[in-house]
């Protein structure tokens, strides 16, 4: 046989040695429960899954299970189409982005030129805005398709849950809130709706859906993402983030939103300081050498939530992380910090949102005083009588050139960010961690729960809303009654890489993320198939032939030489 034979079977024994394999042993399994951005990729790049199959098992899932969870307002009726022109796209130009042909639910605050965007109010109850949200584009122009609106609570506030269609429940157990005021996003995508959600936070309402719903959350840096198109409720604290099922798919979300908008002043901050891409961020070993402090301000008011997080210490401790235990905020910040939020977010509710209200159509309030005048006509507020009354509060509230007003303002958010950034740099920390939520879900309201327990203390929340400094919310485990809890990793403004890290590591560690029981998979969501090899792998099995080759040839080499010495 010439060597040359001999090479080119050298070269593809191993790729016949593969292809003998048996299909069974090389079968890969698509299950739609729980799939990440990642499982969705593999699956489409072996033909085994379009873009436009996947979206009606999602809104299989939609139809079958959300009349109990009440989590979504609105389905994108042009879901599919949308689906089927980017799939002939993918075909012909290849996908725009990890995100291109995946499904993302909006909280009803976001702007959408082609639906209505009603802050989950029934003032508002149709209004399609002129545009997207910049945030909703920058989804949108990477090929995510807008799949729905999620329920929320009323203008971001008051009853959790408590919009123009009533009560989200919670998927892990129906008589618990899924949390506020983005707890529709949350229960959707905790019960496997979506892929990717967002929420916003003014005050707890990304980090409480993903303590609630069992989620990874990112309440991000003010300034690192857009409130452009995001109906306001304070711009001092208004942020718009990701809620996602793992932190990879989170990163991936957040690279997506994050952006200089000149529409939001806040933006131009962030230049040089945000990324594209988040996910070469995530280390499974980034807890190895990390210091990492213990704010045990927020402990004690829950016996089982207080023992997971403790668990997790021993985790984080395991991983390799310096533990830097038992510290406390100011106690001027503990007793001031409630005072200090509301006196600057009354206020500016009031004074902003009629900038949005001018943007929407005639028929709709244009001030807040109009908003309180519609809604006392309406029967809807005679049963959600709270985000009515807190309108009045708001109306009640001072003017922005109040003394009041601008001294929490200056002085009240220069003492929040001080205090957090003196505690972080001071004990030279990566990252500061506590229960994101000191409870697990409540009852809904209304209902009454002996076996809830939640005692009386401090909420870290609106510390990272006041300093404007970011917080990832990664699941920690679940207590005797399967409710999740969350751990929250708190650190400087643009310090999302660290955490995010931080949280992935973490998260790698424990893999304590379960679906809730309540809604199963449904027929057709498992898929079979054969998948593409990985990249790389093809060119691994070629070079080891090539080695192969490659020493023969040596050896004949040598066993000429000697022949002919």
């Amino acid at each position: 046989m010439s060597f040359a034979k001999r090479a080119a079977i050298a070269i593809a024994t191993p790729v016949a040695v593969y292809a003998t394999i048996p299909n069974a042993a090389r079968a890969a399994v698509f299950r739609l429960q729980e799939a990440t951005v990642s499982d969705i990729n593999k699956a489409f790049d072996a033909g085994a899954l379009s873009s436009e199959s996947l979206i009606q098992l999602y809104l299989n899932r939609i139809e079958t299970y959300d009349d109990e969870l009440n989590s979504i307002i609105r389905v994108n009726p042009n879901a599919l189409e949308t689906a089927r022109a980017l799939d002939l796209e993918r075909q012909i130009k290849g996908p725009r982005s990890p995100l291109h042909g995946i499904p993302v639910i909006l909280k009803d605050n976001y702007d959408t030129f082609d639906l209505p965007t009603t802050a989950g109010s029934v003032v508002l109850k149709g209004s399609i805005p002129p545009d997207d949200a910049f945030t909703v584009k920058q989804f949108r122009d990477a090929g995510a398709i807008i799949l729905a609106k999620a329920n929320m609570s009323e203008f971001a506030s008051g009853v959790p849950g408590g919009s123009l269609q009533g009560l989200t429940r919670n998927p892990y157990e129906l008589d618990r809130s899924p949390s506020g005021s983005s707890g529709g996003t949350g229960a959707s995508i905790a019960a496997n709706f979506g892929v990717i959600g967002t929420g916003s936070d003014t005050g707890g309402s990304i980090r409480g859906p993903a303590a609630a719903n069992g989620l990874v959350g990112v309440k991000p840096t003010l300034g690192l993402t857009s409130r452009d198109g995001i109906i306001p409720l304070a711009l001092s604290f208004d942020v718009g983030g990701p809620l996602a099922r793992t932190v990879e798919d989170a990163a991936i979300a957040l690279g997506t939103m994050a952006g200089i908008d000149p529409s939001d002043p806040a933006t131009l901050d962030s230049a040089s300081k945000t990324f594209d891409d988040y996910t070469p961020f995530l280390d499974k070993d980034a807890l190895n050498g990390a210091r990492i402090g213990v704010a045990r301000d927020f402990f004690g008011r829950n016996p089982e939530v207080d023992q997971i997080i403790t668990d997790a210490i021993a985790t984080l401790e395991q991983s390799g992380a310096e533990i830097v235990d038992a510290l406390f905020f100011p106690e001027e910040v503990i007793e001031d910090k409630g005072t200090i939020y509301t006196r600057i977010r009354w206020p500016e509710f009031k004074a902003q949102i009629p900038d949005y209200l001018a943007t929407i159509g005639d028929e709709y309030p244009k001030t807040l005083a109009e908003i309180i005048e519609v809604a006392e006509q309406d029967d809807f507020f005679e049963t959600y009588s709270t985000r009515l009354d807190l309108f009045r509060v708001e109306q009640d509230s001072v003017p922005l050139t109040d003394p009041d007003y601008i001294d929490a303002l200056t002085n009240g958010r220069a003492l929040v960010r001080n205090s957090a950034l003196n505690l972080l740099e001071r004990n030279n920390l990566d990252a500061l961690i506590y229960p994101t939520s000191g409870c697990p879900a409540s009852p809904l309201p209304g209902l009454e729960d002996p076996t809830y327990i939640c005692e009386p203390g401090p909420s870290p929340t609106n510390i990272a809303n006041i300093s404007g400094f970011p917080d990832v919310q990664v699941p920690a485990g679940f207590t005797s009654d399967e409710l999740p809890v969350s751990l929250s990793f708190f650190g400087k403004a643009y310090s999302e890489p660290t955490l995010l890290g931080l949280a992935y590591a973490f998260e790698q560690a424990t893999q304590v993320r379960m679906p809730p029981l309540l809604f199963p998979a449904l027929a057709g969501e498992v898929i079979e198939y054969e998948p593409v090899p990985e990249p790389g792998a093809a060119a691994a099995l070629i070079g080891l032939g090539t080695v192969l080759v490659g020493f023969k040839f040596t050896k004949r080499r040598q066993w000429l030489n000697r022949r002919s010495g």
